[in-house]
């Protein structure tokens, strides 16, 4: 201790002195001080049914105390009865219930002593009862008149409050109380005049003592009520208070007890009860009466309460009076009350002790439990007060003051401990604090001394002063370091010495990281219905995660795990999920952190989008014939604002229960001026609408009915559609039912021949059509409808033209002439019929045609007829996909909406020769060394006569690289095989065949294969057998690098690629450049054949086309392959193809590759 009292440090500059230790700390036990009561028993019943009965006494001092009992002021010895058991180290007792304990009845106090004192319990009254019994007596009947006032006396044991008394008969039932009949307070039945049928043998009392559970009863009375020869009518007459008491009587009542003041009286008629006050002031409330106005109650009486009160018993004859002086009283409470404590040698010592009440209570000072004697105390006493002056040792005592009246005494108690000893610290040495950044830290320092200690603290080795505003001492030694940091760990010193001695202890402070908090996502806005899941990411000092717990609250309440029964809500310790969101599921959620040293809280409001509520209040005004004044009351926007409001009607005379809509108004508006239709009963509903979506609709508002007027408007939509060559059929959109005005609708038809001078025919219709009969084909009319009611004509209408029906065409084409374009294209042309001749609205001209023969062998074919539409009044067309070298006939037509006319003679026409289409196959026969011998087939279509084949070939490889491009020309038409000579060994080839005619040559058909050097082939097509042997062969002769190299080449025919894409973009396709310029349209026959273009020849030459007709020139085939205006929909010409690395065999056509 010498070492840390000559350690070094830096000393907190904050002194105080103790000026009563003991008011502030507890004596420790290992301090001499006097004894204390420290809990005791109050006022106890021994109630019959118990076992035993506890009189409890505990007190503490140093020495341990010793206990003594008095009981009525007398020495009580707990060993004179064996029913008595003491418990030992204390003046608690049992006695047990055994046998007459009547008398244990008594007020008994406790007194607990040591050497230094004696210390005084409150007075104990143990109340031990009999058991309540009424006494057996015979109870005469009584007699009376009618009229008379009588009463059944109860005269109830006595027994532990409280007291409950009720008057029944023999079989339990209540004796029925009014104004007439009641009962006292003591429990007698009073009758202010008796009825004959009051008549009865079983008036029974019931006393109940619910403490003692016991209810006893009165053995049964008989009243019998004879009649009166005369009505015994007479004034009221006070029973209770009874005229012996006077006019008046004085009661006295506990403050904060309960005033019960009552009056009965007899007489008849049956007397009134009032009550007033006479003097003092009127209670703030008005008083309670009870018992049928016979019982004035004030509860929580104060002196306000205190005053003169009057009953008055009233009736027709007279009155009576009685007037009740009310005094409070209350027993002994403390003004001031001596207070204890630890003092020093040589100090000074005041006790007061200051109580009221009313009467004014007696106050007496006792010293150990005894009175003192004023004779031989060494101090000054007085009613109110006790002093003593320069405290020895000797002074300790306990001082009791006890202050008395007739409602009871009070007892207060002062410990007077005189003390020298040197500082105790009683906090542990070597405590470990910690907190957090930024929190306060208490460092405890709990010291008793006397005299008073002066405490400091110290840090670390420093000798500085702390100065700052951040380290202050509390008076019981705690240091409390404020806003603490990083800095502020280390090991701190209390030091503590008076004038006797001094001490000193240690302790270390820890500073954690503040634990942090952030809720996501922050104040979201969900949708009712959907889910939103709440995320609360925390950090916290890694020494504190043991302690660490998350939990959630909304709106302050804690959120259990699974706070709803359908699992909606889910807790996941830093996770909040919360499925099928309500509109109470609104509010604020609080993620809250806490760890063993500070708790911290991060909030995030949910807000709950819904659909408005209903609008609500739907009231009419303002009412006219044609408008009226709609207004309502929005309902809640359930945090979306209400964008507008869709208001609907409902009429029930043309479509009742059909809601429809009739206006929209902006924002929050809630009032609009409605525009309504004649001869309507309208009702009106409200819809809500904001950025969620439609409220539900209001209630219906009253309905509103509108006066009928003459149509507003006319038909519209007035057309003739198709009919007989002879027939007319008029039609127009009828009136909607809100377009009617009124009753009696009809339409009033009007037409005439336009350009021919007659009156208007007219004729009513209630349909929405007229048909007319016998009319000239296709001859303009002008016509006119015109709405009706019986409350007048709508407006004058406008006019409309229609024509008259329709009939097929009756002429046909003339001076029909074909241009070839080239070998599967012709321009065909014509002349129109005339407009008279066309009978209708021409729709446009339809070119048929059919193959007759092949120029090729001379076969005729059956005619098979194709055509295409060109729209409107044109005199040209083009005609695409005819066969090469064929002859054609060709008719034309005209048609309109009622059919086709007759078509025109037949034109004989002849397609000149086109290219071939490509060999139906290329093989590889056989391949060595440098040489492979290719067979293919003949065209699918040869489009002419054959003039040879062109044979082309390059070598291709893994690489990028592309070889130059080899010709071969095969002149004889027949020949079907060629042998290739010169080629490289191990190499692959890719090799092209095309048929040629005069016209030129078409699209080529591909294979590849690969050389060797031994001269066998692995085509592509081969099997997996033979690529198998050959690599088997290649083992066994090989070098290593060539079969390495084998092994290579195997693995790329397996599987490689290279871009055949990029070749074949290189050296496109000279076919591809066909007429696809003059080509727009397609068309299909019956077979529906491919569409077939000419090709270029082998050498690229482009044949020029005299083809430069825009699309309009191609008219519509069979299966609808153009538009109405004559426009082609798909690609005539066949697309340019491109060649597949991983074909065997195939005959697709692709293009030679040019390096």
């Amino acid at each position: 201790m010498e070492m840390l009292l000559s350690t070094k440090g830096i000393t907190i500059c904050l002194f105080f002195f103790v000026l009563s230790l003991a008011a502030a700390i507890e004596i420790p036990l290992s301090v001499a001080q006097l004894p204390t009561i420290t809990e005791q028993s109050h006022a106890q019943v021994a109630y019959p049914f118990d076992e035993d009965f506890t009189i409890k006494c505990e007190a503490r001092g140093n020495p341990q105390p010793t206990f003594n009992w008095t009981k009525d002021g007398k020495p009580f010895d707990l060993l004179s009865d064996p029913r008595i058991v003491p418990s030992n180290n204390s003046g608690t007792f049992v006695i047990q219930n055994r046998g007459i304990i009547t008398n244990f009845q008594g007020k008994y106090r406790c007194f607990a002593s040591n050497v230094l004192g004696t210390a005084m319990s409150e007075e104990i009254e143990l109340i031990v009862p009999s058991v309540p019994k009424f006494p057996k007596e015979k109870i005469e009947p009584l007699d009376v008149e009618h009229g008379d006032s009588v009463i059944l006396h109860c005269n109830p044991p006595k027994g532990i409050p409280p007291l409950h008394i009720y008057w029944m008969n023999i079989d339990l039932q209540h004796i029925p109380q009014d104004e007439r009949v009641s009962m006292s307070l003591k429990g007698d039945l009073y009758f202010a005049n008796v009825e004959e049928n009051d008549s009865r043998s079983d008036y029974c009392c019931f006393a109940a003592f619910p403490r003692l559970r016991t209810i006893v009863q009165k053995m049964p009375m008989t009243l019998k009520v004879s009649r009166s020869n005369f009505i015994k009518e007479r004034k009221p007459k006070l029973l209770i208070p009874p005229e012996s008491a006077g006019s008046s009587s004085s009661v006295t009542v506990i403050k904060g007890g309960v005033l019960l003041l009552e009056c009965i009286a007899e007489g008849l008629p049956t007397p009134h009860l009032s009550w007033v006050k006479v003097t003092g002031n009127l209670p703030k409330d008005e008083p309670e009466t009870e018992n049928f106005g016979k019982i004035l109650k004030i509860d929580q009486v104060t002196a306000a309460d205190e005053g003169t009160y009057q009953c008055t018993a009233s009736n027709p004859m007279g009155r009576a009076k009685h007037e009740f002086h009310v005094h409070v009283e209350e027993p002994p409470r403390w003004i001031k009350e001596p207070e204890g404590g630890v003092y020093s040698v040589g100090t000074n010592l005041v006790l007061l002790c200051e109580a009221i009440g009313n009467p004014e209570p007696t106050i007496q000072w006792k010293l150990n439990g005894m009175p003192i004697d004023s004779k031989t105390f060494r101090g000054r006493i007085s009613a109110r007060e006790i002093s003593l002056t320069n405290l020895q040792l000797q002074d300790s005592a306990v001082y009791q003051c006890e202050a008395s009246n007739k409602h009871g005494t009070i007892l207060a108690s002062a410990n007077v401990n005189v003390l020298n000893i040197a500082p105790l610290i009683l906090t542990s040495d070597g405590e470990n604090y910690a907190t957090v950044v930024g929190y306060s830290a208490f460092l405890h320092c709990e010291i008793f001394a006397s005299p008073a200690a002066d405490i400091r603290w110290t840090k670390d080795d420093s000798i500085e002063p702390l100065s700052t505003l951040r380290y202050e001492l509390n008076k019981n030694g705690t240091l409390e370091i404020k806003e603490t940091k990083k800095e502020d760990s280390g090991s701190y010193a209390c030091w503590a010495a008076n004038s006797v001695g001094k001490r000193a202890i240690t302790a270390n402070l820890d500073i954690r990281d503040a634990t942090k908090l952030v809720v996501t996502p922050k104040n979201p806005r969900v949708l009712k219905s959907h889910s939103i899941l709440l995320k609360c990411q925390s950090e916290y000092d890694s020494h504190l995660k043991h302690s660490f717990k998350l939990s959630w609250r909304k709106d302050g309440d804690e959120l259990p795990v699974n706070s709803t029964e359908d699992g909606r809500i889910i807790l996941d310790r830093d996770t909040l999920f919360i499925s099928s969101v309500t509109l109470a599921d609104q509010g604020v959620y609080t993620c809250v952190a806490s760890t063993s040293l500070d708790s911290v809280t991060a909030e995030s409001q949910l807000i709950v989008l819904d659909v408005p509520d209903p609008p609500e209040d739907l009231q009419l005004s303002e009412n006219q014939n044609r408008s009226v004044r709609l207004s309502w009351k929005a309902g809640a926007n359930h945090n979306s604002p209400i964008n507008e409001s869709i208001i609907e009607f409902e009429e029930n005379r043309w479509e009742p229960g059909r809601w429809q809509e009739l206006t929209r108004t902006p924002g929050n508006d809630t009032t609009t001026l409605l525009s309504l239709a004649p001869y309507m009963n309208y009702q009106f509903r409200v819809i809500s609408v904001n950025a969620v979506g439609r409220s539900q609709p209001s209630k219906p508002s009253l309905r509103y009915a509108t006066p009928p007027a003459a149509p507003d408007k006319n038909p519209e939509n007035i057309r003739v559609e198709a009919s007989e060559p002879n027939e007319m059929v008029m039609k127009w959109e009828p009136l909607k039912p809100v377009e009617r005005n009124g009753p009696g609708l009809e339409y009033k038809v009007s037409w005439r021949q336009r350009g021919v001078e007659a009156d208007w025919n007219e004729e009513m219709v209630k349909k929405h059509s007229l048909t007319l009969r016998n009319t000239p084909t296709f001859v303009p009319y002008e016509i006119k409808v015109q709405a009706v009611n019986n409350l007048g004509s709508g407006p004058e209408p406008n006019i409309t033209i229609g024509y008259s029906g329709e009939d097929v065409p009756d002429a046909a084409p003339s001076g029909v002439s074909v241009d070839i374009v080239n070998s599967t294209l012709v321009k065909v042309f014509w002349f129109g019929i005339p407009r008279d001749r066309v009978r209708g609205h021409l729709r446009g001209y339809k070119v048929s045609w059919w193959k007759t023969k092949s120029m090729l062998d001379g076969k005729r074919h059956h005619p098979e007829k194709h055509f295409l539409t060109f729209v409107g009044d044109r005199n040209y067309g083009m005609i695409p996909g005819l066969e090469p070298f064929s002859e054609f006939r060709l008719t034309v037509l005209a048609y309109n909406a009622k059919g086709d006319g007759p078509e025109s003679s037949p034109v004989v026409f002849e397609t000149p020769e086109g290219v071939p289409e490509q060999p139906r196959f290329l093989r590889i026969l056989n391949f060595d060394k440098d040489s492979v011998t290719l067979s293919w087939g003949l065209p699918k279509k040869a489009n002419g006569h054959l003039t040879g084949y062109i044979l082309q070939y390059q070598i291709i490889n893994e690489t990028h690289e592309i070889g130059p491009l080899n010709d071969v020309s095969v002149t004889n038409r027949s020949t079907l095989s060629w042998r290739l000579s010169g080629l490289s060994s191990s190499t692959k080839y890719k090799f092209y065949v095309k048929a040629c005619t005069v016209k030129g040559c078409g699209k080529p058909v591909t294979e590849e294969g690969l050389t060797m050097a031994q001269g066998t082939y692995a085509g592509i097509y081969d099997g997996i057998s033979t690529q198998g042997w050959f690599i088997g062969l290649m083992c066994a002769i090989a070098l290593l690098t060539l079969l390495l190299l084998t092994i290579c080449f195997v693995r790329r025919n397996k599987g490689g690629k290279y871009s055949v894409k990029e070749k074949e973009d290189l050296h496109p396709d000279p076919e591809a450049q066909s007429i696809k310029d003059e080509i727009f349209g397609e068309y299909s026959d019956s077979d529906e054949k491919p569409l077939k273009g000419s090709l270029q020849s082998i050498n690229g030459d482009i044949k020029a086309t005299e083809s430069a007709d825009s699309l309009v020139d191609y008219g519509e085939g069979e299966h609808g392959m153009f538009n109405e205006d004559g426009s082609f929909i798909g690609a005539y010409s066949g697309s340019k193809e491109k060649g597949s690395v991983e074909s065997t065999g195939s005959s697709t056509a692709t293009f030679p590759l040019h390096a």
